[in-house]
């Protein structure tokens, strides 16, 4: 693991200078081991925000143990996860950004489940976010109604 490399220090340096789509491929192939998410998000363009701090409270999961989840995972193997990053949490860990569509007024969180949940019951109420919407139509509604966390 590259701790420094996946930060979000170095996420908000990305996106400082405009190579916040680097970033994320970088991670998704590497840390964040989803290298088929990767794939699926060169398939077209794409507009990318953040990273930007938002409240927690404005996504859900789409991992998780839930009967109603898009992606079920045990529950065993869903606390193991939650409580190795919730451990980590406590000794400093710098977490790496969420990574969330924006479409038809509504967010999805594709990248970062488990972080979103440690975070949650660490009592962590806003994070750092990168957002990516492939429609002009959607950039133009998200900067609008978020213009505050841009």
């Amino acid at each position: 693991m590259n701790a420094e490399r996946y930060s979000l220090k170095n996420a908000l340096k990305c996106g400082e200078n405009g190579e916040i789509e680097e970033w994320i491929h970088d991670f998704l192939c590497n840390e964040g081991k989803n290298k088929a998410f990767s794939d699926g998000l060169k398939l077209f363009k794409r507009f990318y925000y953040g990273p930007v701090k938002m409240p927690l409270s404005l996504f859900k999961r789409c991992c998780g143990p839930e009967k109603d989840m898009k992606y079920m995972i045990s529950e065993k193997l869903f606390e193991a996860y939650i409580r190795q990053m919730m451990k980590e949490i406590e000794k400093g860990w710098d977490i790496p950004p969420l990574i969330v569509n924006y479409a038809d007024g509504a967010f999805v969180l594709n990248d970062g489940n488990h972080r979103f949940e440690a975070m949650k019951r660490y009592g962590i109420d806003e994070y750092y976010i990168v957002i990516w919407i492939t429609e002009e139509a959607d950039a133009a509604a998200f900067e609008d109604k978020y213009r505050c966390y841009l």
